[in-house]
């Protein structure tokens, strides 16, 4: 009932106000949707990437506008933490699963997936970035992209939220002192629970590093109690790159 009255509020929300764009380099074209910040002004603004599971995969541009993507949607939430948010779509998996000797299952992005650090500096040429203020945000295989993602260039990003996601735990040095949020289910068997335990362990020394589990959710409901609140918005919005 909870899930159902949460989806409902946030797909009865027009997303009229994320604009249609895609983004073109060579082979690739990755469909997205931009959020602007209500009432822009002479200033910069944060910006957040929000990436959907492997349900959403497609080129309609429309199905990547998932939970997750719709929150920035609500009024409390689009008046009180304005930021650009970008949900691009990816046409097949943009992050790829594999098992490692000691049974861990980790992730490695697609070609198109390193493609979002180039549109992440379109972006920045584009619109008034603060650039101290970027934000990554996924569920499932969307928080193993944006793991991948602050992987390959975890100096460009000041936060991030995966939630449900398989771990990329290839630049772990890197992300030591990194502002990293993780979150999942005890019950989860599609992106299993320990993924997120072992890449909690590896990075134990990291003060910075928060792991929220809940023990009665399962891979499909982990997102429920963030729905309707603005946990997620304030988290992020309290750091920049450089606050440790």
């Amino acid at each position: 009932m909870e899930f159902s009255r949460a989806k409902k509020a946030l797909n009865d929300l027009t997303v009229d106000k994320f604009q249609k764009k895609i983004y073109l380099n060579g082979k690739s074209r990755i469909p997205y949707r931009i959020l602007m910040p209500k009432d822009i002004q002479a200033k910069k603004y944060p910006l957040v990437i929000t990436f959907h599971n492997s349900t959403r995969i497609g080129n309609d541009n429309e199905n990547q506008l998932e939970p997750l993507a719709r929150i920035w949607l609500r009024e409390n939430i689009y008046s009180n933490f304005n930021c650009f948010v970008i949900a691009p779509q990816f046409n097949e998996r943009s992050s790829n699963y594999q098992q490692e000797n000691d049974g861990v299952l980790t992730a490695t992005p697609s070609d198109d997936a390193r493609e979002i650090l180039k549109l992440i500096e379109e972006i920045e040429r584009t619109y008034p970035v603060d650039k101290n203020k970027i934000y990554l945000v996924g569920y499932s295989m969307g928080a193993s992209t944006a793991q991948n993602i602050l992987n390959i260039n975890p100096e460009k990003f000041a936060a991030l939220v995966s939630i449900a996601g398989v771990p990329d735990l290839s630049n772990l040095k890197k992300l030591k002192n990194k502002k990293i949020w993780l979150i999942h289910g005890k019950k989860d068997i599609e992106n299993p629970y320990i993924g997120s335990t072992e890449l909690y362990a590896r990075l134990g020394n990291n003060k910075n590093l928060v792991f929220t589990t809940f023990n009665t959710l399962e891979h499909n409901n982990i997102i429920i109690p963030y729905l309707l609140s603005d946990e997620i918005p304030k988290w992020l919005f309290k750091t920049s790159r450089y606050l440790k």
